[in-house]
């Protein structure tokens, strides 16, 4: 068995671990022995340094031992029970609490040792430890896997203990270190004195002090953050192989579309668009992202790639995750291209059939120039004639395949791929490094930054004075409610109820009407243009206007319940207001009890309107995994490295990876 074989051969071949705990093994994604290996430890515990009893002190988190004197349990209320043990050692006797844990009466028992970490507090003259970890102690003197030392704690799932995991995982570390194929280069190991991977693994799991430990993990975050890297590079070089369509981009009908606009361009849009000209020239096919904040302007920048491909003989897409979305698209660029001639066809699922037959029909033969649409782009039926240029917006809420599936639809067509949620560099560099990045950091001319409030609800008959007195000056304003009906367990305002509540009681002298995800396309057009005809004054919404819709004189906004919204969604939502010259104002209006961290989401939403720095502050709040709120893009379960604390670790990781795959492409050396 070759050396790389005794690692990636299934768990339960592991030393101490079998079929039935290799069931358990696969609930935290451990398969193969490597990932038994690369399972790292979530925190340690330093029980080198056991705090005696007497010693403890309030407020601070200590590991203490001592043997059990009694135990007690009863009931605070119905929903909540309390199992209380006292421990005593020779300095002292202090009380370790647990809540809601009645199955610890069969196992902690008088007489028993134990280890316990948790806060200690000081309760009716009580020195009290709340419980957050716990060990019982054998006696043996192989507990110094467990005692004594610097300990690891590990993710865990039911039916699987820490001195379990402890055990499994040091038994294999000895066996399988002559397994371990150092996959950082020599030279880069000698460049930054990075430890051997035996010893890096050792010391992650089991290190003698935190110095090693910092040395284990700083090889560990390099090795894959350069794993990652040399990926996204080689995927790069091999796009590069790839034969594009080189396009002319000196055309009277690109010329033409910047005659017809009604603004000009602002010098990053210039810049940007300079970027993607240079690469539609090329011999091969763009892979580019472009990022913006809201309202900066990236719908005209896509419409350039379009139109380029257009004007070159060639047929174009734009891709939208939802219906609202690629009917927005539709409206704008139909209004764009209008004095162009161009054809512009609307694909969505709720079309007659009738519709979707000629739609087919004219992008098969040819005769449709621009398709938008939503995932029916996708589907196996619908064929192009010559596809020259795709362009996918909202880009995290499709998958990798479903990028792919449009673009193979064409002979290596130019891609544009645009997100409307600014991304923070370190994500970007790791979930779309392969791409090329454009970015638009600057917004138009003459907008002003939207004045956002945080309201109480015991406000809202001030906030409605003032909301009605915009609305008797010609202003538009949006109502947004996180559900569409009533939820038993959650205590929101349902955008139904309000809207009419608002119509018949608050706002009777203007109109109001709803909008929201499940009403047909026809009806959701009509209650569109007749906000942007001002027939309609207020437009209460769920969470469906959160990109796409462009209406200048619609600058209030309020938001209910706003401490349910992520701090992206927040923000693409004020984004609908201040695009017109007048001032906007988004009011935020939460319950009176809220969490710190929705209070600390809400505060941000105050003070900042720039949506990359709004980009960073959310990637420190909610972390990589959680921050376009779906995995089903593709984001990257990294094991060890954070991207927020090792940020410089990634740039000299990209930085190396990428001249190493310049030097050699197919990484035979």
């Amino acid at each position: 068995m070759s050396k790389m074989a005794n690692l990636t051969c299934s768990v339960r071949y592991a030393k101490g671990v079998g079929e039935k705990r290799a069931q358990l093994f696969k609930k935290l994604n451990i398969k193969t022995v490597s990932d038994l290996l690369y399972h790292f430890p979530a925190y340690y515990e330093d029980r080198s340094n056991v705090a005696p009893i007497g010693q403890t002190s309030p407020g601070k988190r200590q590991v203490i031992q001592g043997q059990v004197l009694l135990v007690n349990q009863f009931k605070i209320t119905k929903k909540l029970s309390v199992f209380k043990a006292a421990i005593r050692d020779n300095s002292g006797v202090i009380y370790a609490i647990w809540y809601n844990q009645s199955y610890l009466s069969k196992l902690v028992k008088k007489g028993k040792e134990l280890v316990v970490s948790g806060k200690v507090e000081l309760k009716f003259g009580q020195k009290q430890i709340k419980v957050e970890d716990f060990e019982f102690l054998s006696g043996d003197e192989k507990d110094n896997l467990h005692l004594r030392r610097i300990v690891p704690c590990y993710p865990l799932t039911e039916g699987l203990s820490q001195r379990m995991l402890r055990r499994i995982i040091k038994t294999n570390l000895e066996e399988k270190s002559f397994y371990l194929i150092d996959s950082l280069p020599y030279e880069i190991r000698k460049r930054y004195s990075f430890i051997s991977l035996p010893e890096a693994l050792n010391n992650i799991h089991f290190p003698e002090d935190f110095s090693r430990q910092k040395e284990a993990r700083r090889r560990l975050v390099f090795e894959e953050l350069f794993l990652l890297q040399s990926a996204l590079a080689l995927k790069r070089e091999e796009h590069k192989k790839e034969s594009g369509i080189p396009f002319s981009t000196d055309r009277e009908l690109t010329s033409s579309f910047f005659h017809y606009l009604p603004y000009s361009l602002t010098l990053s849009q210039k810049k940007v668009i300079r970027e993607i000209l240079e690469d539609m020239r090329s011999f091969r096919p763009m892979n580019r992202l472009l990022q913006g904040d809201v309202g900066s302007g990236k719908t005209v920048v896509a419409t350039l790639v379009l139109l380029t491909a257009i004007a070159n003989g060639y047929q174009t897409a734009l891709m939208a995750p939802t219906e609202i979305l690629a009917q927005q698209h539709w409206l704008n660029l139909r209004q764009l291209l209008a004095p162009l001639n161009i054809k512009v066809a609307l694909l969505v699922s709720d079309l007659p059939p009738g519709d979707k037959k000629e739609i087919r029909t004219g992008l098969k033969e040819g005769r449709i120039q621009l398709v938008i649409g939503t995932h029916a782009l996708i589907q196996k039926e619908i064929d192009f004639n010559k596809l020259g240029a795709v362009v996918i917006d909202e880009q995290h809420r499709f998958g990798v395949m479903q990028r792919l599936s449009l673009r193979s639809k064409g002979k290596s067509p130019h891609v544009l791929v645009m997100t409307a949620t600014p991304i923070p560099r370190t994500l970007a560099l790791t979930s779309y490094g392969d791409l090329d990045l454009s970015i638009i950091d600057e917004l138009p001319p003459g907008r002003k930054s939207v004045i956002t409030r945080w309201i109480s609800g015991s406000k809202r008959r001030e906030l409605y004075r003032f909301i009605g007195e915009k609305l008797k000056a010609g202003i538009q304003a949006y109502f947004v409610y996180p559900l569409i009906e009533e939820s038993d367990e959650l205590d929101l305002k349902s955008a139904q109820e309000a809207a009419d509540r608002l119509q018949s009681h608050i706002f009777a002298d203007f109109r109001v009407c709803l909008l929201h995800g499940r009403m047909r396309r026809e009806e959701k057009e009509r209650i569109m243009d007749s906000f942007r005809e001002k027939k309609i004054h207020i437009l209460v919404s769920t969470t469906v206007i959160e990109v796409g819709i462009d209406i200048p004189n619609a600058s209030l906004m309020l938001i209910e319940n706003a401490e349910r919204f992520g701090l992206a969604q927040l923000h693409q939502l004020r984004g609908r207001i201040g695009r017109g010259a007048r001032q906007s104002h988004c009011f935020l209006l939460t319950g009176q009890k809220i969490s710190p961290q929705a209070r600390q989401r809400i505060k941000i939403m105050c003070k900042v309107n720039d949506g990359f720095l709004l980009a960073e502050e959310d990637l420190k709040l909610r972390g990589p995994g959680e921050f376009f709120g779906t995995r089903q893009w593709g984001m990257l379960n990294l094991k060890i490295a954070d991207l927020i604390k090792d940020a410089q670790v990634l740039y000299l990781a990209r930085k190396e990876a990428f001249q190493l795959v310049r030097k050699d492409p197919e990484l035979k050396n």
